[in-house]
């Protein structure tokens, strides 16, 4: 096990350390106050979307339990929370009236923050489109767009008075290729046309809305969370590291090059380009303005191969072993390298600013045993994927903070509550929280830091 201090002392004092939660996978209360429905509660009343029929109805509670949670945060010893604000709490019908009552939850959860001395990281989009949305096409429509575009301007004109950070959205890759593409989240859609179109116009979303939040909040930092893939080819075969490009062109260059190039890769584009949306005159100006920060989830690396046979659509690449048989209890090949490898190509292909990592941890399924639960799997992943950030700052990559995934075990979106990464086990019969292991050697860790020295957007100090 690596040690807490040990480790500590590998990291500047202004670094962040920080816990992530998302607003449909904690929150319950999916009825309450004016909330309508999102394409994810949709989504989990289909027969054999979501494992066990599971839904976000309840889930930890926490729309229920904010203070308590809060509290938990603070005993936590971390300087940050990144949590998610649901859209369908504010403007429940994705256009048409803002429910003040939504707006009053999150500026209980902003103010508890504060009064409890954490900073607060809001992500304006973290799947849970309005239900309505989607009968106008969703993702795949232009003019959802627009109706994000409202709704950041809405919340940012009333939180972003005490926002610390904004990201517009978490994870396009999943926004577009898991749910329009592969059809394993909502809303299930299985069409490369389709994902084409949702690709676009959420990156005109992100645009939309760097510019609704400067327009509202301007001295909030603004940045983008990206799941960016971890490329490793099986081989250094030109074949391999041939697919190995066009991988990342498709799970990576299609998200990057249009906000930090204003463009969309070329390949991809060839081999994709009569199935793409119409691109209008100035839409890519809007995708490129310039961040303050950016996000990094990462969990598990991407081996590729070359498809020779070409099966399906670009990018023709098949599945390459992995290096070993560590692996998460969902199944994901363990191999921290493999973000450090992710950082320096990226910083490589890209003109970056500075980098939080916002997700990172792992599926441990442990339970309670004896009133305790040993998660020792997770506590070695956090520590091994922890030593590659420090060796990414010692070699003078800006990698500013890190936010463990999970504060708390939650609905697992198509894996429902059968999965649990938290640092803190729910017992979803109860809600009685505990906080595991894994969790106590994180706040040992965080504890080894002074708070408020840094936000993000400025170098450190």
């Amino acid at each position: 096990m690596i040690d807490a201090k040990t480790l500590a002392g590998r990291f500047p004092g202004d670094f962040t350390f920080g816990v992530a939660t998302a607003a449909f996978q904690i929150e319950g209360a999916s009825r309450a106050d004016g909330r309508k429905p999102s394409i994810w509660d949709a989504f989990c009343n289909m027969p054999g979307r979501v494992h066990n029929r599971d839904n976000g109805d309840i889930a930890c509670d926490h729309y229920n339990r904010l203070e308590q949670d809060l509290d938990l945060i603070k005993e936590m010893g971390v300087e940050a929370y990144r949590f998610s604000i649901a859209w369908p709490r504010i403007i429940p019908e994705g256009t048409g009236p803002v429910n003040e009552a939504g707006l009053d939850f999150y500026d209980r959860l902003v103010d508890g923050c504060k009064a409890r001395g954490i900073k607060t990281f809001a992500t304006l989009y973290h799947w849970d489109l309005p239900l309505l949305l989607a009968g106008d096409g969703g993702w795949t429509a232009r003019s959802t767009a627009y109706a994000f575009q409202r709704y950041a301007k809405t919340v940012m004109n009333r939180l972003g008075d005490r926002l610390d950070a904004v990201a517009t959205f978490n994870e396009p890759w999943c926004i577009v290729w898991l749910s329009h593409l592969y059809g394993i989240h909502a809303p299930g859609e299985r069409n490369m046309q389709a994902a084409l179109h949702a690709m676009h116009y959420m990156n005109l979303a992100h645009g939309l809305g760097v510019e609704a939040i400067r327009s509202e909040a301007p001295n909030v930092p603004v940045g983008l969370v990206l799941n960016a893939a971890s490329i490793i080819p099986g081989s250094d075969s030109p074949a391999d590291l041939a697919a190995g490009e066009r991988a990342h062109q498709f799970h990576n260059g299609a998200f990057f090059d249009p906000v930090f190039k204003g463009e969309y890769p070329k390949q991809f584009v060839e081999a994709l380009g009569d199935r793409m949306p119409v691109i209008e005159d100035g839409d890519l100006t809007l995708i490129s303005q310039k961040l303050d920060w950016w996000g990094l989830n990462y969990y598990t690396p991407e081996r590729v191969a070359d498809d020779a046979e070409r099966q399906g659509d670009f990018p023709w690449t098949v599945k390459a072993p992995p290096a070993s048989d560590l692996k998460t209890d969902i199944g994901w090949e363990i191999y921290a390298p493999g973000m450090k490898l992710l950082v320096e190509d990226l910083y490589r292909r890209y003109d970056l600013p500075e980098c939080y990592i916002t997700e990172n941890g792992a599926c441990d399924n442990t339970d309670v045993v004896d009133g305790e639960v040993d998660d020792r799997m997770r506590l070695e992943y956090l520590g091994g994927h922890l030593d590659a950030v420090a060796d990414l700052i010692k070699d003078g990559y800006p990698v500013r903070g890190y936010f463990a995934w999970s504060l708390m075990d939650n609905f697992e979106w198509a894996e429902g509550y059968r999965m649990r990464f938290g640092l803190v086990h729910v017992n979803y019969e109860t809600q009685l929280r505990k906080v595991k292991k894994s969790g106590k050697w994180y706040r040992e860790l965080a504890a080894q830091f002074p708070k408020g020295n840094h936000k993000p957007g400025q170098q450190a100090i």
